[in-house]
């Protein structure tokens, strides 16, 4: 393999048509230049020059690789900036592997934060409920992963390998959604024993297992009438009067059916939100830089 060294020296040599002229162009004593050229030519395996008198001329092998030097150091030029744009932020394609609410809310308002102060700094967006997300991730699928627990399931956190990361972003507050004119509408907030009669729609798997053990914890087992993850059609149900639903804040945030009203449940359940990053990535910028505004714009969501 040549060395960048030799190919730039030679190239000057090229350029200026001596060793004493390349030598002066580039800060060298000639006896240096001399020992790279001899150093390259055996790299070759064949003379790059020849004497003609007190000049110098290029070699067949010297001609093919004068071609290619030129190329050579200017994708070694296009390398070193780019390297220096990704170590100075001003670069770089992080994955983010999201559930379908946090897509919704949080990822837009990063993005175009990322868009406004580092708009080299590009998003992949990617969309998955976890405990899948997760495994994403540790696949070397996706570089960070956004993904929810709830405290009170113990066999619901996810398995974390050393080589994984939590970064706490938000406790997402959960509501009842009914239909507006649901006489339990007119209150601020709603137990679920209350509900303990209604026709209830689900949602994913995980919320659906926490929904179950809240219940239990409230004394009954729910009447689940439908199970679907697509949260808008969990409301057009809700709307229609074919069940009361469990959901999530941020989803009510940033969709909410004009015939459905969200209220508080009594005592109050929540989910934790957080960030997952394999712990060999935050040492990359641009993926230190995504989870810095991720912060940030859940920090502003908290309250809301």
């Amino acid at each position: 393999m040549f060395d960048s060294r030799h190919i730039k020296t030679f190239h000057e040599v090229v350029k200026t048509g001596s060793y004493s002229a390349a030598a002066r162009a580039l800060g060298y004593t000639q006896p240096a230049i001399t020992q790279q050229m001899k150093a390259l030519e055996r790299d070759v395996g064949t003379p790059l020059f020849t004497r003609i008198g007190r000049g110098m001329r290029l070699t067949e092998a010297g001609e093919a690789l004068s071609r290619h030097a030129a190329i050579i150091l200017d994708t070694m030029s296009a390398a070193q900036q780019q390297m220096s744009s990704l170590t100075r932020l001003h670069t770089g394609r992080v994955r983010v592997c999201a559930f379908p609410s946090a897509n919704a809310t949080l990822i837009p308002e990063t993005m175009a934060r990322l868009a406004a102060g580092h708009p080299g700094v590009r998003v992949e967006l990617l969309e998955n409920e976890p405990p899948e997300s997760l495994r994403q991730l540790v696949r070397g699928e996706c570089d960070i992963t956004l993904a929810f627990t709830y405290p009170g399931l113990h066999e619901d956190v996810p398995d974390v390998p050393d080589e994984m990361v939590e970064i706490p972003l938000l406790e997402d507050q959960l509501t009842v959604v009914l239909p507006t004119a649901h006489p339990l509408a007119r209150r601020r907030a709603v137990k679920l024993a209350d509900l303990a009669e209604e026709r209830w729609i689900a949602g994913c798997r995980r919320c659906r297992v926490n929904f179950l053990h809240e219940c239990a914890e409230q004394g009954f087992a729910p009447d689940i009438a439908f199970t679907t993850d697509d949260n808008l059609v969990v409301q057009s149900l809700v709307a229609e009067g074919l069940g009361v639903a469990m959901m999530p804040g941020l989803v009510l945030n940033f969709l909410r059916h004009p015939k459905v009203t969200g209220r508080a449940l009594e005592p109050a359940s929540r989910r934790q939100v957080s960030a997952y990053v394999l712990r060999e990535h935050l040492r990359i910028p641009a993926t230190g830089l995504v989870l810095e505004e991720l912060r940030a714009v859940a920090a502003n969501k908290i309250g809301c």
